[in-house]
């Protein structure tokens, strides 16, 4: 039996895996695991760890000497962990690769869909008996411009909710889809895709070549007055640079779930204290930002998957068996 200690631990995280399985045995915190942490591991085979911890070299060591052996992910990304420290320390390291593609598709679609039609401060006004419509002017999704950048199984996802809006699809995506060109989606390189969308999600993973993707440069080469949708990872846009491309109005709108420095306030009640990210509490006075916060996931149907993924892999860790599921330096070409 696997001793398995989680982290970044929730309520619904909790609910969903302390009587999922009687192989296992697994002690739940709250914090996050970083080097700080890292004496909670001590008693443990291994870890089940979320998108803001913090796996680094200097935690794989001490959870190495600790005795744990596996770092398992209820996750897709796994930029957040240091795969050559892991190799040299004898850490497996399994992931979720796929839960529910579909679930963050939507979520995207509702930010793009909220921003076009404002029915979040319809919403505010109605309550407080306002029913003007003044200011309230949104605009057509049907036969806009849709840029994705990244059609992996989530752009994939939401290039099949756009075809079914009328939006007129551009991708761009170093590995071009079949099926999506069979559905119309047409490649075109970044700065066209930049340059010619009404509209710009994206999709891609956080690696060195993506990360701030979305930059003053970028920005400057977009259609003044886009939107941009950012449901994948924070670090791919620079904050610094959205802000001033917010306050030119070169960008018309911002709709985030993700945000680069997320791990200091996303999954945590805030609401009584001062948040002192600066550039959030910048973000939130805009009013064409939405953000939410990273639950482009949270589905009742994202957790089953995440939750059956997760304790095979625990199994395959305790069977020593090899998994489709493991991320090592072999697979990634950027390790």
């Amino acid at each position: 039996m696997a001793r398995i200690a989680f982290f970044s631990t929730q309520p619904y995280d909790r609910k969903l895996f302390e009587n999922a399985s009687d192989k296992h045995e697994f002690e739940f915190f709250e914090t996050r695991l970083r080097e700080q942490t890292v004496n909670l591991t001590q008693g443990f085979d291994g870890v089940c760890v979320f998108v803001n911890d913090k796996i680094t070299k200097e935690v794989l060591q001490g959870i190495s000497e600790n005795g744990v052996k596996l770092v398992a992910l209820r996750c897709a990304g796994f930029n957040n962990v240091e795969l050559r420290a892991a190799e040299k320390y004898g850490v497996r390291v399994l992931r979720v690769p796929a839960y529910s593609p579909e679930a963050v598709a939507e979520h995207a679609l509702a930010l793009m869909m909220t921003q076009a039609r404002k029915t979040h401060k319809s919403y505010n006004r109605v309550r407080d008996g306002n029913f003007s419509l003044v200011k309230l002017n949104g605009f057509t999704i049907h036969g806009k411009t849709v840029g994705i950048i990244g059609t992996g199984k989530i752009g994939q996802a939401f290039c099949r909710i756009l075809s079914g809006i009328g939006a007129n699809i551009i991708a761009y995506d170093k590995y071009p889809s079949d099926d999506m060109k069979k559905l119309g989606v047409e490649y075109k390189e970044l700065d066209d895709v930049l340059s010619e969308s009404n509209i710009l999600s994206l999709h891609c993973p956080l690696t060195p070549e993506t990360h701030h993707i979305i930059n003053a440069q970028t920005l400057s080469k977009m259609k003044k007055g886009a939107m941009l949708i950012n449901t994948s990872r924070g670090k791919l846009v620079d904050t610094s640079a959205v802000i001033d491309a917010l306050k030119t109005e070169q960008l018309g709108s911002l709709a985030i779930d993700v945000y680069e420095e997320e791990e200091k306030l996303f999954f945590r009640d805030l609401s009584e204290k001062i948040i002192r990210d600066d550039q959030i509490s910048r973000l939130m006075i805009f009013p064409n930002v939405l953000i939410t916060a990273h639950q482009g996931f949270f589905t009742q149907e994202s957790l089953n998957e995440i939750m059956q993924t997760t304790l095979k892999n625990f199994d395959d860790f305790e069977s020593e068996k090899e998994s489709s599921n493991e991320v090592s330096c072999q697979l990634i070409k950027d390790c």
